[in-house]
């Protein structure tokens, strides 16, 4: 599997030439929604969101940043935003436990956990930053670190143009728990404070621990 291009260290290249993201946004949402509701919910969300093709075989390159917006969409749709949060926010899990398995070096991995955590989260945020355009697409991704370190993503496709009356950007929020988790703090939780589906500038995560 090519996977998501996700490394801590080195330098970020020049990213993708059209907004493309990895494709844990969809194979761990097929994932997650399969234990929760089987794979007959997973047909009916991918169908409906015109990702039928995936049903017989999961991406392994960069997909389009609109079909992870129309599968977040159709996720919502069919299983209503409580229940889709939740199926969204193990997705994002199961993608953090994916980079630690296959992207993030051990050595590193190792290093940061034994570091202070205000400096583990700052060099954290700093290869997010520069990994950014993998998960965020066309969007901008920038982070605050401290306690609590503030994360932000600014028009991800995961939100997409969506409007809700509460935050959506669940997917990122289990990706960014489980890294700050394993990476910074064994304490860390996250929280999405501001979404831009609720009229916010941008989705604010907020890692306190």
């Amino acid at each position: 599997m090519a996977g998501d291009g996700w490394v801590l260290s080195g330098s970020a290249g020049t990213g993708p030439v059209s907004a493309r993201v990895g494709p844990n946004a969809v194979i761990r949402i097929a994932e997650a929604l399969e234990r929760d509701r089987g794979q007959d919910a997973v047909a009916q969300v991918f169908q409906a969101a015109g990702l039928g093709r995936y049903l017989d075989q999961l991406p392994e390159q960069m997909v389009d940043e609109g079909e992870v917006t129309r599968l977040q969409t159709s996720l919502r749709t069919h299983l209503g935003i409580g229940e889709a949060r939740r199926v969204s926010f193990d997705a994002g899990l199961r993608t953090g436990d994916y980079l630690l398995a296959h992207r993030i070096p051990r050595p590193v991995q190792r290093l940061l956990s034994i570091l202070p955590a205000r400096l583990a989260s700052r060099l954290l945020i700093a290869a997010i930053r520069r990994n950014a355009w993998t998960f965020a697409g066309s969007g901008a991704f920038d982070g605050q670190p401290g306690n609590p370190t503030r994360l932000l993503v600014t028009d991800g496709p995961i939100c997409g143009d969506a409007r809700a009356d509460q935050p959506l950007c669940d997917f990122y929020a289990g990706s960014f728990e489980r890294l700050f988790s394993r990476l910074v703090h064994p304490r860390a939780r996250v929280s999405e404070i501001a979404c831009q589906a609720n009229g916010a500038e941008s989705c604010v995560f907020e890692v306190r621990w």
